[in-house]
């Protein structure tokens, strides 16, 4: 497949909240809380604006949403930046857009002056795709959490240097 050639911006829009809860949704891999909780980030993004702890990185094509990044500093660190989301529609998926976002968003950290980047993820076979997309993007596992998400779901915690 073709890389997708989205356009993309940082500042969200009124329909965001709306059309990153209905992103997330569609993925088919995040519960009904993970689901709110990116709603609730993206409405948080939305009415504080630049004020907001959270930034984004919007990619959409024709008007249509085909992906986007959450992310924030660290509370009570230097230059620790925290991966809240990263998501792309099924549709646009294995096309390098997530690769794009996740570049992106590690420009926008550093600049910001963030030095290292955390993402987390589930150890579930589900999220395999997901794990093997950080490894090849040049992260490391920093950290497992045994059981964190449930019986079986260790937390996977994955770091890469920036700059």
């Amino acid at each position: 497949m073709t890389a997708v050639q989205p356009d993309v911006r940082t500042l969200l829009s009124p329909g965001d909240p709306a059309a990153i809860e209905q992103l997330v949704r569609d993925t088919g891999f995040f519960s009904t809380d993970e689901i709110a909780i990116a709603r609730e980030l993206a409405d948080d993004g939305l009415a504080n604006g630049p004020a907001s702890h959270y930034r984004f990185v919007i990619a959409e094509q024709d008007g249509a949403l085909l992906g986007y990044t959450c992310f924030g500093p660290i509370p009570g660190t230097r230059s620790g930046w925290d991966l809240y989301w990263i998501a792309v529609r099924r549709a646009a998926q294995r096309r390098h857009l997530g690769r794009a976002l996740l570049e992106i968003t590690e420009l926008a950290v550093q600049a910001a002056g963030g030095t290292r980047l955390y993402a987390e993820t589930s150890s579930r076979a589900q999220y395999e795709p997901t794990r093997a997309f950080y490894l090849c993007r040049g992260y490391t596992v920093a950290a497992q959490l045994p059981d964190f998400y449930g019986p079986g779901d260790d937390k996977l915690v994955y770091s890469k240097l920036i700059g």
